[in-house]
């Protein structure tokens, strides 16, 4: 399957999340029958991100946005272990701090976007400005309205300025299954730490959030930035599908190992002379 053309959000075409079934698993029906593909993409993403940072001319941002619960920090975990620590960072957004709230909703992210041969991915976004500032009527409506364009606005200047390729995925869990996750990190002591009670009452807002995430798919899913929908209930195949499209997408960038900058034969010549001087054997 293709899931860059099955989950793409069409830029200009209007999407409603109640027309995707969040526990979709395409024709796999395990995690163990999915194994051997994902273990097929994470070596390639592998291969192709120390290609990108050796190469060094172009850059990667991964945007994940998900209701909680959807699974941001465990698709982030899959996606950065098969990657060389090196050539990626990741930042987590959070609420903003008296600085950030002083400035300008883009200033705090501007700053982690990914230089030439990285890749970036943010844990939460700027579009958190356009989801929780809208749900919770944080700012005028004609203020979150106006942000659409800002943001692709700014995309596009990464895009176009500097050589940024942006990916952007909704992690898309049922109402149900995010219940459930919430009931095992409290059976689990190594997931309690994450407990909140904001997340229980956060729930009253379900149909909210997903009119603004509706919001920001159909105003924010460009050519040059598209949102893909993830359906996400079934862990392993919210790892499998990511982690095609992001293969996918390296290989379209087209990297390549950066030619050698100093003469390799006269370095061969030197490897050569200085194994025969310390081992007395010719080499």
């Amino acid at each position: 399957m293709d899931y860059r053309k099955d989950f793409l959000v069409k830029p200009g075409k209007k999407l409603k999340l109640s027309d995707f079934d969040p526990a979709y698993h395409g024709s796999h029906e395990s995690k163990e029958q999915a194994s051997n593909d994902l273990g097929h993409y994470r070596e390639k993403i592998s291969t192709l991100q120390r290609t990108q940072y050796g190469d060094g001319s172009k850059a990667l941002l991964i945007v994940l946005q998900g209701i909680d619960g959807a699974g941001k920090d465990g698709t982030c975990w899959h996606v950065i272990s098969a990657m060389d620590p090196q050539g990626v960072k990741v930042t987590g957004f959070k609420q903003p701090t008296p600085a950030e709230r002083a400035r300008d909703f883009l200033w705090r992210v501007h700053a982690h976007a990914p230089q030439k041969g990285e890749i970036a991915i943010f844990n939460r976004s700027h579009y958190e400005d356009v989801l929780i500032a809208r749900g919770h009527s944080l700012v005028p409506a004609h203020v979150w309205k106006a942000r659409y364009e800002f943001i692709n606005n700014w995309e596009r200047l990464l895009y176009a300025d500097n050589h940024t390729t942006i990916i952007k995925f909704f992690l898309y869990i049922s109402k149900e299954e995010q219940l459930e996750r919430f009931k095992q990190r409290l059976d689990d002591p190594a997931r309690q730490w994450k407990i909140s009670t904001n997340d229980y009452i956060e729930r009253r807002f379900w149909d909210d959030y997903i009119h603004a995430f509706e919001a920001a798919l159909n105003n924010c899913s460009t050519t040059y930035a598209p949102w893909y929908v993830i359906p996400a209930n079934h862990k392993w195949f919210r790892n499998l599908s990511v982690s095609q499209i992001i293969a996918d997408t390296l290989e379209e960038l087209d990297p390549h190992w950066p030619k050698p900058t100093v003469d390799i034969d006269e370095v061969r010549r030197l490897y050569h002379s200085a194994a025969e001087r310390e081992t007395g054997t010719k080499t």
